[in-house]
């Protein structure tokens, strides 16, 4: 057991000073079996804490209904084992790049602005999730001979609002369920972001990514006293579908890292392993005007550019960190641990079985809401992930008119009377050719990642306006749900009814494809990649694991298989397109190339 505390001008563990060189690795989004040797890697690269954010929405996605909120424990006993300290980020907003910055869809659903704010039910809502959660924090605090050394009290609030009582609440909400290591606020280095986010009595932190003495000093004015911490070192970015690579030049981010810790700082790089978005579970963000924010939702990979990649490999950037960290450490740095191997031959899964998507919907789709004035959004639905077909009909006998929808979030296949008329998102709403009436509508609706940060956080996802044709509403409309939680469950496939992929094509090449692929030795292979030449947009699993989507439009193009996934033997792979399939076949190999690295400046 152990004292950590927070003094004038250090960090001080049992007194003595000490220097936070904390990297960022999320439990959420590395498989469990590679936790070790993630965080044996973070040990040698020069660091002795690890952070992680808690996601909300992935462990009570109904209210009151929990899901292994255990797992936050196991990765911090990992993290004990490793030799590392660990600080902890409940929440309950994360921001992350994930959906919805963490809060569940039934909460920004049922609270709507009120979230974030010091709003009683929101706040007894967190409560009961804090209640379920927060033991597992509590009991591995350092005082109790565990690893947690800090506890964060809600996230960069300052982008955000203003709101000091309701960070006051959490602050004391955390304290009265047994949090007894320091509490801190992490914002970026902005007097407003300062002066939003930052509560007496609590360390504050910045969170940058280059411009370390700028942004201290403006720490300093808010802050005379207390250690100094950045607490997202930002030394890569994430990426957004449509949109270039992410890429950040070693030797600057080190450059960065350097002057972090000359300036007497402690640090924690965002992130040391970025890992990856699966399930699905990646978020979005809004850019440009307010009332007329572009949509960039987030790719599968989270590989962030950090120095340990997305498969578990240093990269350059990871032993030019380690350069600079060994300036910092107490003693010689840990041996580097062996890289992955990947897949040692490439395989190819023949796609040998299909199902149109409305066999899929009816064999694992909810029950079909009944007609409606208006079409229900997701959240009304309660659905996080997945897709959503609308029915409706246009009366006639009517001349051909524009059909299109308002408020569409995000993405929809339109079908005419059977066939389809287009591919509609939220800046292009309305199919290229007229519409004549009577006729049957399908719009075949995709939650593309909520946002996570910024003003729009928690905005309804599916039809939140309506169907238009020419200017008028169209009503009557039915909706049914396919979540992607129903292919989780055991046996999720058995009541599908599938036949041959040559069938597909008069479908319009969308639906669930099936096929297998064998490994006769697996030697060891800690990941493979998975590419669907020529498919355009949907998710896959391999053995019932969900890899995330895919998407044609760029930049990834390689999906991460973790090697605890694959076996030996036979594999099964299930591919869900949205739009259009490609070759018959998905490929998979050793992975993506490690990332060289390229000239460029990171900042938020």
């Amino acid at each position: 057991m152990a004292d950590f505390t927070v003094g004038d001008d250090h960090f001080r563990l049992d007194g003595q000073p000490v220097r936070l060189l904390s990297g960022a690795l999320h439990y959420f989004r590395v498989h469990e079996a590679q936790w070790g040797h993630r965080l044996s890697m973070l040990r040698a690269m020069g660091l002795n804490c690890v952070e992680t954010y808690v996601p909300w929405n992935l462990h009570e996605p109904e209210p009151g209904r929990f899901g292994d909120v255990a797992a936050l424990g196991r990765f911090l006993e990992a993290a004990r084992r490793a030799g590392l300290w660990a600080i902890v980020r409940p929440g309950p907003y994360i921001c992350a790049e994930w959906e919805n910055g963490g809060l569940p869809a039934w909460v920004t659903g049922r609270f709507g602005r009120r979230v974030r704010t010091r709003d009683e039910e929101y706040l007894g809502a967190v409560e009961r999730w804090f209640t379920v959660l927060l033991p597992q924090v509590v009991r591995r605090q350092i005082s109790h001979g565990g690893p947690v050394i800090m506890v964060q009290a809600e996230n960069e609030y300052g982008s955000y609002g203003s709101d000091q009582v309701y960070l006051g609440r959490m602050a004391d909400l955390l304290r009265r369920n047994g949090v007894t290591v320091p509490l801190f606020t992490s914002d970026g280095p902005e007097d407003h972001m300062l002066t939003g986010g930052a509560v007496p009595g609590l360390l504050a932190t910045v969170n940058f990514g280059s411009g370390a003495r700028e942004a201290f000093e403006v720490l300093r004015r808010h802050r005379p006293k207390g250690p100094l911490m950045c607490m997202e070192f930002w030394c890569g970015w994430f990426e957004h579908w449509g949109a270039e690579e992410q890429v950040r030049d070693p030797g600057q981010a080190a450059d960065a890292l350097r002057e972090i810790l000359e300036c007497g700082a402690s640090v924690n790089v965002y992130m040391a392993h970025g890992g990856t978005n699966f399930a699905g579970w990646a978020g979005a963000n809004r850019s440009g005007p307010l009332q007329d924010q572009e949509f960039l939702p987030t790719v599968t990979s989270y590989d962030y550019d950090a120095p340990i990649d997305e498969y578990g490999r240093p990269t350059e950037k990871f032993w030019q960190f380690r350069t600079v960290l060994a300036e910092y450490a107490d003693g010689p740095l840990p041996e580097v641990p062996s890289a992955p191997a990947g897949l040692s031959a490439p395989v190819r899964a023949e796609l040998t079985d299909w199902a149109p998507l409305g066999t899929v919907l009816e064999a694992l789709g909810d029950e079909e809401s009944g007609p409606s004035g208006v079409p229900p959004t997701f959240e009304e639905l309660g659905v996080e992930r997945g897709l959503v077909r609308y029915r409706v009909g246009v009366p006639g006998p009517r001349r051909p008119y524009a059909l299109g929808v308002a408020g569409l979030r995000d993405r929809a296949v339109v079908y005419v009377d059977g066939v389809r008329a287009g591919v509609l998102s939220e800046e292009n709403a309305t199919l290229a050719e007229p519409v004549a009436g009577p006729a049957r509508i399908e719009l075949w609706v995709e939650s593309l990642g909520r946002v996570n940060y910024g003003p729009r956080l928690g905005e309804s996802k599916g039809i939140t306006g309506g169907v238009l044709h020419e200017r008028q509403f169209l009503h009557g409309v039915r909706a049914q749900a396919l979540r992607l939680e129903a292919f989780e469950r055991p046996d999720a496939l058995a009541a599908v009814v599938f036949t041959g992929t040559e069938e597909a094509q008069g479908a319009g090449g969308t639906g669930l494809f099936r096929g297998t692929f064998e490994i006769a030795d697996l030697g060891g292979a800690g990941h493979a990649g998975l590419e669907l030449p020529g498919w355009t947009r949907g998710f896959v699993w391999v053995n019932g694991f969900c890899l995330g989507r895919y998407w044609s439009v760029g930049p990834q193009r390689t999906l991460y298989v973790p090697g605890p996934v694959l076996r030996e033997g036979v594999n099964e792979v299930w591919v869900l397109e949205l739009e259009e399939a490609g070759a018959p076949y998905a490929e998979l190999g050793p992975g993506a190339p490690v990332r060289a690295g390229a000239p460029g400046d990171v900042r938020r």
